[in-house]
């Protein structure tokens, strides 16, 4: 029952960081600017937000 309690909130928080990301990429589009991601670094701060929704899931 763990791993099901585990997976869902691995495939919340994966999913809700890539909401997020573009969220503030387009905010930052109306608001002027123009950022490029590469795959590399656009995979880096998808990690990165996981984590740190997963880490709000668990408060």
């Amino acid at each position: 029952m763990k791993y099901l309690c585990a997976l869902r909130d691995l495939l919340i928080s994966l999913v809700a960081s890539t909401i997020i990301i573009y969220a503030i990429n387009i905010i930052a589009g109306f608001a002027g600017a123009d950022y490029v991601f590469s795959h590399g670094e656009t995979f880096i701060i998808w990690i990165l937000m996981a984590i740190l929704v997963n880490n709000c899931l668990k408060r």
